[in-house]
């Protein structure tokens, strides 16, 4: 038997190769692993004995040779074909040990101009282990140092690697080399400005399989993005706390995507991705106890997202109430000690950005909803929004304290879905109605949540109000200002409703659907 080595990720190989050597293998490998063996004592044969040449091209050209490639793809069970090797002198290469050298991270932690990202491309790497996966039927694709003990343990019991395992490795390697050439195509999609390319390849790795999907019988993964993630949920570091489930996930990244798209001290809290209540204030404690207050029963076993390191206090006041986890940037050491009380309770810390203006290609600004047989595709939702866009069209104009809270409540509607409307006062939710097919309904049950709290409130609409009644419903609650897009046929409807009760209203000319 024979083996190639060829990797970029050194791990393990030292150990591989004495292993394989111990099996009276022969090893051959390129220039850089032979080194990292020789290094560590362990002498193998260069590849330039088989090819006859030496690196061509800058060492683009080392393995690219037919005294390679057909020992790779000669099929075992076609003696014509190996009639043809033994006449050139060739010998079969039996075990490809290769792992292709990082393109996508490289790339995406830190802005690389395009020649410089050509030169990271490997090309030998990825067509060994195709070529080898191709032949899966003779030869072990290894493409990942996990399976260096499989493979010797396979060959030490059985004189070989088995066909199950074979054809396991060459899925691998293809899979490998599929999401290689994908992240370069979407790097270059996007040097070119290509938004939505004709051909959109998703690349992922698997993070953890987990207990189960949406719901028991449901099987589930957890997979993450490889190109550039800026501070998300995929790479965050569990600090306590059973492993989230599949719905934990789903919730423990609106959460922490909502209070991240606040900037003063702000807390949310989560059921089923929306927010039953959320709040910014001076103090990370003050927002948390506001938060709580919109809906208390709502909160209960719900996902805490904060955009602060998390404090004591403030993990004092998570610790008095039952939450199934919590996902913030940081926890200091009172807040890590007083938790720890609670072990029951997830704790998840997101890292930060690792450096400014990070380049996001592929599908990192992108959002996906799936359908039978497809994809829909569009990027993210923004805010869109400052202050001078605003259209005041009622009357009376919204005081500053109403501006600040309407501007609040339109942030805030954006993570609600549809039909959504929010309540706020003083930089805090009181009221949420979420998920409604009626507008008027989701009018209600916000109210109905707010209680005696509408009086003084504001409301915002993800979208305009087709008919006026839940304006007027708002109104004789005592809510006192709304912010919505505008654009119905009926808006003078709801403006003349609007000032009829002295309210003040806003229009975005922008809708924030969330489905």
């Amino acid at each position: 038997m024979r083996a190639l080595l060829s990797v970029a990720n050194r791990e393990g190989i030292v150990s591989f190769a004495r292993d394989l050597l111990a099996l009276d293998i022969e090893v051959i490998a390129t220039e850089g692993t032979r080194e990292t063996l020789s290094a560590a004592g362990v002498d193998v044969r260069p590849v330039s004995e088989m090819t006859g040449s030496e690196p061509l091209a800058g060492g683009q050209v080392k393995t690219l040779h037919p005294a390679i490639y057909a020992g790779i793809l000669a099929r075992r069970d076609r003696p014509e074909q190996l009639t043809e090797l033994e006449a050139q002198g060739i010998g079969l290469i039996d075990i490809v040990a290769v792992n292709v050298s990082p393109f996508a991270p490289q790339v995406g932690a830190r802005l690389v101009p395009i020649d410089e990202a050509t030169e990271m491309i490997d090309i030998g790497g990825a067509a060994l282990l195709a070529a080898a996966a191709r032949n899966y039927a003779g030869v072990a694709a290894v493409a990942s140092p996990a399976r260096y003990s499989q493979v010797i343990a396979e060959v030490k019991e059985r004189g070989l690697v088995s066909a199950e395992l074979r054809q396991r490795l060459a899925a691998e390697a293809y899979g490998l080399v599929a999401a290689y050439h994908a992240e370069i195509a979407a790097y270059l999609s996007n040097v070119t400005g290509e938004l939505f390319p004709g051909r959109l390849a998703l690349v992922l790795e698997k993070v953890d399989d987990l207990r189960y999907g949406e719901n028991p019988p449901q099987h589930g993964a957890f997979y993450r993005e490889m190109t550039h993630r800026a501070g998300t949920l995929a790479d965050a570091t569990q600090l306590q706390g059973s492993r989230p489930s599949f719905n934990d996930l789903l919730d423990l990244d609106a959460a922490y995507a909502i209070a991240t798209d606040f900037t003063a001290p702000t807390v949310t809290i989560v059921k089923h991705t929306d927010p039953v209540g959320l709040a910014s204030a001076d103090e990370l404690v003050e927002a948390c106890r506001r938060a709580l207050e919109t809906d208390s029963v709502s909160c209960f076993g719900g996902i805490v997202g904060v955009n602060r390191e998390l404090d004591g206090a403030t993990a004092r006041e998570i610790a008095a109430n039952s939450y199934e986890a919590v996902v913030a940037p940081s926890f200091d050491q009172s807040a890590r000690g007083i938790l720890a009380q609670k072990p029951q309770i997830a704790l998840l810390a997101v890292p930060p950005n690792p450096i400014a203006g990070p380049l996001d290609y592929g599908i990192a600004d992108l959002d996906f909803k799936r359908i039978a047989g497809g994809l829909l595709v569009e990027t993210k939702d923004e805010l869109g929004l400052d202050k001078t866009q605003l259209q005041v069209v009622t009357k009376r104009r919204p005081t500053l304290e109403e501006l600040t809270d309407l501007l609040f409540a339109w942030r805030a509607v954006r993570h609600v879905r549809s039909n959504a409307i929010v309540l706020a006062r003083g930089g805090a939710t009181v009221g949420i109605g979420a998920a409604q097919a009626s507008r008027q309904t989701a009018v209600e049950i916000a109210l109905r949540r707010a209680g005696d709290r509408a009086k003084l409130a504001v409301m915002g609409s993800d979208a305009y109000f087709p008919f006026p009644d839940g304006i007027q419903a708002a109104a004789q609650a005592g809510v006192t200002a709304i912010i919505q897009p505008g654009g119905s046929i009926r808006d003078e409807m709801a403006i003349e409703i609007a000032d009829r009760h002295h309210m003040a209203m806003v229009f975005t000319g922008r809708r924030h659907f969330r489905h």
